[in-house]
């Protein structure tokens, strides 16, 4: 990419080095499917090896599940917004490149209240949480292929099971973290990918900023919705709703839960192994609620700061926008089953049961919000829901069945063909470089 510096990334795969690093002359016709972080990312990677692709967008858009939303003034993630374990995550590198700004987060930062009104101790959340973790090693240890996570936990901690702290644990740490609840949660493999090290940072400036960058000098087409690849031949036959292409290699980077549709149909079929991952592999909703207010009246101090309903899943952990932004925001969320259900409520119903929680809190003086902003990813045509995760009934070598080539023509990529980094941004990214090195190594 003209004027860019080469990303210095650890090999992502065994390849032929000289290959990757220098640069390569081809008349093959690159052709990638979805202009999300993953379609950047491997057309980013061709473009410093000299090599254009052109990257079939269905939305007026760049980013895919990254998308900001500046209508309030200031950048809404409604998708992605945390750099999660930023030491060693090459979206760290971007973001310096992409002249990002970011806010260091701390999750100790927090308060929890109950819905009783009254105000959990800094020792027992302390407490709770340590138990939680090793509530997490304990269902693995006795979980099974066919039990889900909330089956096992029933089972060992009968207890807990309405102990409205341990809800909002399961909901605002596990269920935020994987994606699914933990009825459909695989009990013994929701945790087996890996982590980078270090405090989560949230980009404060727009994800998008990002994805600009690594945009720029890319062919890109948009408004254009791919419905039938033919590889039957020679030549892969892209067909859209504008034109149709013909190709050497193609990349599919759409979103889990868009493949699941079929939308796009493929001749021949895919293999039946890589159908049977498509179905096995289940998205799940998370889903975010952005709200401003004329005046601050909760602890500015706090980062976090979390609520304990009777319903799992339900408002209950808040982001304090003002310790990093001017305007006086909160921002909650909803997991698991609760997020699906919000999907079919008004606005004004949801912003009611927030200020029920937050009035809760901090009496029923406080302000009514002036700004409301939501997301509803299980529906969302582009995405049909937020990130993947290890479901009950599946194993997580799906997740590498589904990134396999197709003859050698068909490529994928996407958080959902990355097994140690799914449901992430850095998943999404490493696997376009990935298959954009595949591709390379057929040049």
């Amino acid at each position: 990419m003209g004027g860019a510096a080469t990303l210095l990334l650890p090999p992502l795969i065994s390849c032929d080095e000289e290959k990757l690093l220098s640069k390569i002359t081809t008349n093959k016709r690159i052709f990638i499917i979805g202009g999300g972080i993953a379609g950047l990312a491997a057309a980013f990677r061709l473009k410093e090896r000299g090599i254009d692709a052109t990257i079939i967008e269905a939305q007026a858009k760049i980013g895919g599940r990254i998308s900001t939303n500046r209508s309030a003034g200031f950048a809404f993630d409604e998708g992605a917004s945390w750099i999660h374990g930023p030491i060693g995550n090459p979206i760290t590198e971007i973001a310096t490149l992409a002249k990002s700004t970011t806010f260091l987060t701390d999750d100790e930062s927090l308060e929890v209240f109950d819905s009783d009104k009254t105000k959990y101790s800094t020792n027992a959340t302390d407490r709770a949480y340590e138990q939680y973790l090793t509530s997490l090693n304990n269902v693995i240890k006795n979980g099974s292929e066919q039990e889900s996570f909330e089956t096992v936990f029933a089972k060992l901690y009968a207890n807990k099971q309405n102990d409205r702290l341990w809800k909002y644990m399961l909901s605002a740490y596990l269920e935020f973290d994987t994606g699914g609840d933990i009825s459909e949660l695989s009990s013994t493999q929701f945790d087996d990918d890996e982590n980078f090290k270090g405090k989560d940072r949230i980009i404060t400036d727009g994800f998008d900023k990002i994805t600009d960058f690594l945009a720029k000098g890319i062919d890109i087409k948009l408004n254009e919705k791919v419905s039938a690849i033919d590889y039957s031949g020679s030549e892969i036959k892209i067909k859209t709703d504008v034109k149709s292409y013909s190709a050497d290699y193609v990349l599919v980077t759409l979103p889990l839960g868009v493949l699941k549709k079929n939308i796009i149909s493929f001749n021949p079929i895919l293999p039946t192994k890589k159908r049977q991952a498509i179905e096995q592999i289940k998205v799940g909703v998370v889903n975010k609620f952005l709200l401003t207010f004329p005046s601050v009246f909760w602890n500015e101090a706090v980062q976090y700061i979390g609520f304990t309903p009777e319903t799992k899943g339900k408002f209950n952990y808040f982001l304090n926008l003002k310790k990093f932004l001017p305007q006086s925001a909160l921002m909650t969320f909803a997991f698991g089953k609760y997020a699906s259900i919000t999907e079919e409520m008004t606005d004004n119903q949801i912003v009611s049961e927030i200020m029920a929680h937050l009035k809760n809190i901090y009496g029923n003086n406080i302000p009514n919000p002036d700004r409301f902003l939501r997301t509803r990813w299980g529906n969302n045509q582009w995405a049909f829901g937020a990130y993947s995760f290890a479901a009950v009934g599946s194993s997580t070598a799906a997740f590498d069945t589904l990134a396999e080539t197709v003859e050698n023509k068909i490529f994928f990529a996407g958080e959902h063909t990355n097994r140690d980094y799914r449901g992430t941004v850095h998943g999404a990214f490493l696997s376009g470089q990935r298959e954009a090195n595949n591709i390379i190594n057929l040049l």
